[in-house]
């Protein structure tokens, strides 16, 4: 189905996509501080949903934040969800702005699990998981509503072997792999090294998408962006992987986190997130610019050629 730019609805999304990475940090800022505890209740924080100031000291007062922040992500994607119900014509894209509401109760209700239960079960990594997989999801909302997406696109024949897309798909999963062992490092469930080990294989896995976009499709503007995005961002978290892990060890006997480690954690997984999120992208850029080969069979058997 053909849809309508709008441009209000593009612009919004882009908003919660930079909202939503704001409550990463914020996620981010509380496991490296060591302060998903320091309120033990939930829904409410101390009793209340608006507590004393008094109360908000340190490790709470970063915790406090982490939830007022979610809490109003949670309105600004129902209200997406319902620009898109009243101006897409899409009903894929409709659902896709209910999943997403379903995805941040659900997200809510596992970060308040994880309080709960005291950080067992898994539940903090998890919940990371989950709010990486969040953000994805909206990126691809706020690309699914971009002028560029809608616009009629050259299509690029690809009959290689493996296909563009389970390469690039291939690479999504490869680097959510490495973002569920740095969420079990952090959190405690296990050593680094599985963390480290599969660093090389995501650069190994990036290097080997953008070559091949580079090779295949070396006249497509927006695929040799995203290669160097990729190559770009992959660098700089290996980067600040290392710089994380120097200051963990040389900072291992401090009594309490210390604000270099804090600030290598904190741009680390974030730096992951924008990673794992551009490998979606990549995703959808090829999905939308090759054809898939029964997209092409389907075409050479009407007597039509792509584009």
């Amino acid at each position: 189905m053909k849809a309508t730019y709008h441009p209000g609805v593009h612009k919004y999304a882009l908003f919660v996509v930079c909202w939503t990475a704001g409550l990463l940090t914020a996620g981010a800022l509380v496991t490296s501080n060591d302060a998903a505890l320091a309120v033990s209740d939930w829904p409410t924080s101390f009793g209340s949903f608006f507590p004393p100031l008094r109360f908000l000291t340190g490790g709470a007062l970063i915790e406090h934040t982490h939830r007022v922040i979610a809490a109003i992500l949670g309105i600004w994607i129902i209200v997406l969800a319902a620009l898109l119900a009243r101006y897409d014509e899409r009903p894929w894209l409709k659902k896709l702005g209910y999943a997403a509401v379903a995805g941040v109760i659900f997200q809510g209700v596992l970060g308040g699990l994880t309080v709960l239960q005291l950080l067992h079960y898994w539940l903090p990594v998890m919940h990371a998981c989950l709010g990486e997989i969040m953000f994805a999801i909206l990126v691809s909302i706020a690309f699914f509503t971009s002028r560029w997406y809608m616009q009629d696109l050259p299509q690029y024949p690809d009959s290689n072997t493996p296909t563009i897309h389970s390469l690039v798909t291939f690479n999504a999963i490869v680097i959510f792999v490495q973002v569920l062992l740095g969420a079990g490092f952090r959190h405690h469930y296990m050593s680094y090294s599985p963390h480290v080990i599969w660093s090389l294989i995501v650069l190994l896995s990036v290097i080997w998408t953008a070559s091949t976009l580079r090779r295949r499709f070396p006249e497509v503007t927006v695929l040799a962006r995203v290669r160097v995005l990729l190559h770009i961002l992959v660098g700089l978290q290996i980067l600040l992987g290392l710089g994380s892990l120097w200051s963990r060890i040389t900072t291992a006997d401090a009594p309490q986190p210390m604000p270099v480690m804090i600030a290598f954690t904190v741009a680390h997984t974030v730096a992951g997130a924008i990673l794992f999120a551009t490998s979606i992208v990549a995703v959808l850029v090829c999905y939308r610019l090759v054809p898939r080969k029964r997209e092409v069979l389907f075409a050479t058997t009407k007597g039509e050629v792509p584009a």
